[in-house]
């Protein structure tokens, strides 16, 4: 038996391999079809709406789920990212805040160490004098001393006729109770 010979050309199969088709061209293979007309408004609305479809493929159907996930996952993504943020902003003005306010104390206590800003701290807040020198307060004529001077007030102010009552008002309170003999109710 004598094997035929192919050309290059020629379709072969081999092991995994399906015979090529050849081309023809789509003149000859198919008739020429009229093109359809749109279909009429009584038409389409005869036409149940699930069975017109929604003028999407699948694909693109599945495009679009795909990117409403991705948004729905990227937008809480987001949401904590400028939370983070503002959280960070906020810590960062806090930190900027502190830090002056640390610098203006720590300048404040570097003038406390001067002895010159001491005696006039001195003289200003509390009237104090050098040895030697008289010092001079002017009253008004409510009786209160007029300009410089510290006036200490307590935080706490008692109302009028109350005083702070100490431990040995509480201790006195307790004897008087103590020694007071006890009355007896009677019920009538």
């Amino acid at each position: 038996m004598a094997r035929a010979t192919r050309s290059p050309r020629s379709t072969s199969t081999g092991p995994g391999r399906t015979p090529r088709r050849t081309r023809t061209s789509s003149r000859t293979s198919s008739p020429v079809t009229p093109p359809q007309a749109a279909p009429s408004a009584e038409e389409r609305t005869s036409v149940p709406v699930w069975q017109r479809g929604l003028g999407l493929t699948r694909r693109a159907l599945v495009m679009v789920v795909v990117i409403v996930a991705l948004a729905i996952s990227f937008g809480t993504s987001l949401r904590v990212y400028l939370t983070q943020q503002h959280d960070l902003a906020v810590a960062e003005q806090e930190i900027r805040d502190r830090s002056a306010q640390i610098a203006d104390l720590q300048s404040e206590l570097a003038r406390w160490d001067d002895p010159d800003y001491v005696k006039a701290q001195a003289r200003e807040r509390l009237g104090w004098v050098m040895p030697g020198e008289t010092g001079y307060r002017v009253v008004g004529e409510d009786g209160k001393p007029l300009g410089g001077g510290v006036v200490i007030e307590s935080e706490q102010t008692l109302a009028a006729g109350e005083h702070d009552p100490v431990w040995w008002d509480r201790l006195w309170g307790s004897i008087q109770t103590a020694d007071a003999p006890t009355r007896k109710v009677t019920t009538p």
